[in-house]
């Protein structure tokens, strides 16, 4: 299992907390493999971009038409988070359907 987060997030330390198996990916440091972000964004679609970030409020209004995996590969950030992957499914956010979804009470 990754997840793939920040380390100062509060929501994805609880999900690392609950799920402590999980190897950790800070995507202010390690970033998300362009794959994953494809996938994500194919499952999720734009829900996958957090636009309640300071880091979406900071960008103009032509950065914020820009194709969404150009947006995320420039900010990681702007990512929702946590994005959890296990066996090859992909999980959004650390909602009642989520944890659900991973067996986690």
């Amino acid at each position: 299992m990754r997840l793939y987060g920040l380390k100062n997030c509060d929501t994805c330390r609880k999900a690392l907390k609950s799920l402590p198996d999980a190897e950790f990916f800070d995507v202010r440091a390690d970033g998300v493999p362009n794959d994953v972000l494809a996938q994500a964004l194919d499952l999720f679609g734009k829900a996958l971009l957090n636009t309640r970030s300071t880091t979406w409020r900071g960008l103009d209004e032509a950065d914020r038409m820009r194709p969404p995996l150009e947006l995320l590969a420039e900010h990681p950030t702007l990512m929702k988070r946590p994005l959890i992957e296990q066996d090859g499914t992909l999980y959004l956010g650390w909602a009642a359907e989520t944890k659900s979804g991973l067996g986690v009470a």
